[in-house]
């Protein structure tokens, strides 16, 4: 019996077959994702205001994306512990981190850090800014940003403020503040808002910077009176509160929240993420959930928040260097 004769099937053929092979199963297992759980690492405890907006985000993802989105809390060293492991982790989109503007203003303050928080991450999306609040002892002699800004320039050195500690955005905040009105006040740094406003009350510091939502409590009790938003927004339950840019136009010092994924992502994956991430910011019913947590809803998709996180990140570094602010 004569078999049918092929022409030889050259090497070239066969590696081009396997490569378009490969590239298909590729192009499958990326259309699939994802297909497994999302981690979301947290930087802080269960229970706080970071927390809190990440299971506020974590439910809803999971509707979205057809798979569940685990928060995973690895508290520690103002969140860079849960920051190191993303960074470490497999560049294929189901490890995300929860970061704040902590890890930016850290890289300038620390002496050694395992990861570059602009360099180390493929970012997703913005997703919250958390407003802060000067408050003042009522005996203080200002209720508005202008009358506040001239009793600070008219006593140089007289008044103190409280923040919840050096390096944090409510001490780098205030100290923005101080260099573009040529001010000197004195900072007291605290451990948190709940050792701060009992002495703004008592008047043993007559300022403090601390979040919307603990300082507005004090504020409705009338024990504290608020004198600035420093961030220009209206706060839902504070809207005759006016922010610091009405009088210092685009003075913003409010930290940010985005989620990013390890260096290396995917670029389809990354905007999948950022996709779900936009849909879920944009439900009718976010601002007001978000507003309990004291959290104000900012979505910056991917294409834009990398440029975002540079500029805040250059940002905190030039007021560190001016006002010649290093870690305890």
């Amino acid at each position: 019996m004569t078999h049918p004769t092929f022409p030889p099937i050259s090497r070239r053929t066969l590696l081009a077959a396997g490569l378009g092979t490969l590239a298909g199963t590729a192009a499958q297992a990326q259309a699939a994702y994802p297909s497994r759980p999302i981690r979301l690492m947290v930087g802080y405890s269960a229970g706080g205001g970071i927390d809190a907006v990440a299971r506020l985000l974590g439910p809803r993802l999971s509707t979205l994306l057809g798979q569940q989105v685990v928060v995973e809390n690895r508290a520690g060293a103002s969140g860079l512990i849960a920051g190191d492991l993303v960074a470490k982790a497999a560049p294929d989109g189901y490890t995300l981190f929860l970061g704040d503007s902590s890890a930016l203003i850290a890289q300038h303050l620390q002496a050694r850090m395992s990861f570059d928080p602009i360099k180390s991450f493929a970012p997703v999306a913005g997703v919250f800014k958390l407003p802060l609040l000067i408050v003042a002892n009522n005996e203080f002699p200002a209720r508005t940003p202008t009358e506040f800004l001239s009793a600070m320039k008219a006593a140089p050195g007289k008044y103190s403020y409280a923040t919840s500690g050096v390096g944090q955005v409510q001490h780098l905040g205030f100290e923005m503040l101080k260099g573009r009105t040529q001010s000197f006040v004195v900072h007291v740094p605290y451990r948190g808002a709940a050792q701060i406003m009992p002495d703004v009350i008592s008047g043993q510091v007559p300022l403090g910077v601390v979040s919307a939502t603990a300082g507005m409590a004090q504020v409705k009790a009338g024990r504290v009176k608020a004198i600035a938003v420093m961030s220009p927004i209206t706060l839902a339950g504070a809207e005759n509160v006016p922010p610091l840019s009405s009088v210092l136009p685009g003075f913003d010092a409010a930290p940010r929240i985005y989620i990013a994924a390890p260096a290396g992502t995917p670029q389809a994956v990354v905007d999948q993420l950022s996709a779900a991430l936009q849909s879920v910011m944009s439900a009718p019913d976010m601002a007001q959930i978000a507003a309990q947590q004291g959290a104000v809803p900012a979505f910056v998709p991917a294409a834009q928040i990398a440029a975002d996180l540079r500029r805040e990140s250059a940002m905190w570094a030039k007021i560190i260097r001016e006002q010649k602010i290093s870690a305890e």
